[in-house]
């Protein structure tokens, strides 16, 4: 018995490590760039880690009206960086939770209609708007790796030095180290930027000491929700983006327990993971899907029960009630994050072309489903004021670069690929 639990809570504390440092870093880079104090980074890593945990065990508890039922670990998805970042800029952080809360409304209420229509975000989209998202994400990066816009430092010779060697160190986990080590590679580069940057004064452990012990979740923390348009529109599109990736995952997981699943079951995975968006948004975190990287971990351990997916969501959620962990975190500077944000934003860039491989290239109309979908959505962001002359009600299409991109990508498939005629069949002469 003593045996049985040791090697459980082992197993899911390895569960734990190998998604923590995507978890934490997605509220890091988010709560920067909305310029949030150490407080309210503390709560907002805090609260994340927490919602992580209740994400998963809602995924994994199958009943009769969500769960799938799978060793699956749930975190908040990457995809929505750019757009929260974006979002909380143009509109407010109230919007953000606000967009958040309708799309998962949305995935719940559409998810036995999803399970069916896949077909509608093949490759060819989803890669594009993952692309898209990710080369939308890189000025962030480029602009905290300076120092932070507005830093009275800003592309000082010391954040240029702490960003390089935070990716130079990455680089070498990545080609030198192997197994957990290579896994947690962008978490070491974090903390042995941090190490360094503490010798130029740039490390402050002042949020550590004054953060509590032990904080409950508080709904609203930031503000209650604010309900627009395209925040709504664009988030929706991240939602959407999230349940292919995470069917992917679905069918990854059961092919490797053997079991086969139905439309049901999937509309189930697709309900928890939109019960584990709302909750985000009313707890003013995240939207949550499916961790890929926990997937080779079933994998490789041969465990696949349910037992140890349990216990790594409740190590989450008391992790998540200790601020004080969550205030380590906090205490990155901002160059060395931005460090490791170009690795991470370039590996969604990298994962959107990954996901781009299975498109069949030979086909034109890919080809120009994707030129115009990346172009548009790279164009727009480029020059925001692009469509400034058009109505407001156009303009929900056209002033996000992300949503620009992923509707384009959407309407061109359905003209291509979906309602093209059928080939009129040749009449042979005898």
């Amino acid at each position: 018995m003593k045996n049985g639990l040791v090697k459980t809570s082992s197993l899911g504390i390895q569960h734990v490590l190998a998604m923590y440092a995507g978890a934490v870093i997605v509220p890091l880079i988010v709560g920067n760039a909305l310029k949030m104090d150490s407080a309210q980074l503390t709560y907002l890593v805090s609260i994340d880690i927490v919602m992580c945990g209740i994400a998963t065990i809602l995924q994994v508890w199958q009943n009769r009206f969500f769960g799938i039922g799978l060793p699956i670990v749930l975190g908040c998805t990457f995809t929505a960086v750019g757009p929260m970042i974006s979002i909380g800029s143009q509109y407010g952080i109230a919007s953000i939770y606000g967009a958040i809360i309708i799309s998962g409304l949305f995935v719940i209420l559409g998810a036995g209609l999803f399970s069916k229509l896949l077909k509608f975000f093949p490759p060819v989209v989803t890669g594009s708007v993952v692309t898209v998202i990710g080369i939308t994400l890189i000025p962030v990066a480029m602009n905290d790796m300076a120092g932070g816009v507005g830093s009275n430092d800003f592309g000082s010779i010391t954040n240029i030095a702490l960003s390089f060697g935070t990716i130079i160190f990455i680089i070498a986990m990545y080609r030198f180290a192997k197994g957990f080590i290579r896994s947690i590679s962008i978490l070491l580069g974090l903390a042995a930027g941090t190490f360094a940057a503490s010798f130029t004064g740039k490390v402050n452990l002042s949020a550590v000491g004054e953060a509590s012990w032990f904080k409950l979740p508080e709904p609203f923390y930031f503000a209650a929700p604010e309900f627009h348009a395209v925040p709504i529109l664009t988030m929706i599109l991240v939602a959407m983006v999230g349940i292919v990736e995470a069917t992917g995952v679905y069918l990854a997981l059961a092919d490797i327990c053997g079991r086969k699943l139905s439309d049901e079951d999937i509309a189930k995975g697709y309900r928890a993971e939109g019960a584990a968006i709302i909750l985000g948004g009313i707890f003013n975190s995240f939207p949550y899907t499916t961790y890929s990287q926990n997937v080779g971990l079933v994998q490789l351990s041969g465990v696949k029960g349910k037992n140890v997916i349990y216990t790594a969501g409740a190590m989450l959620v008391v992790l998540g009630l200790v601020p004080k962990i969550a205030a380590l975190t906090t205490v990155i500077p901002t160059s060395v994050l931005g460090g490791a944000m170009v690795a991470m934003f370039g590996m969604v860039i990298a994962y959107g072309i990954k996901m781009l491989s299975k498109v069949e290239f030979a086909s034109q109309e890919n080809l120009l489903i994707i030129a115009c979908s990346v172009g548009i959505g790279l164009g727009v962001t480029a020059v925001p004021d692009l469509f400034s002359q058009l109505p407001e009600g156009v303009k929900i299409l056209t002033n996000n670069g992300i949503v620009a991109g992923s509707a384009t990508a959407i309407v061109l498939n359905l003209v291509f690929n979906v309602f093209k005629p059928a080939p009129k069949s040749e009449t042979v002469k005898a």
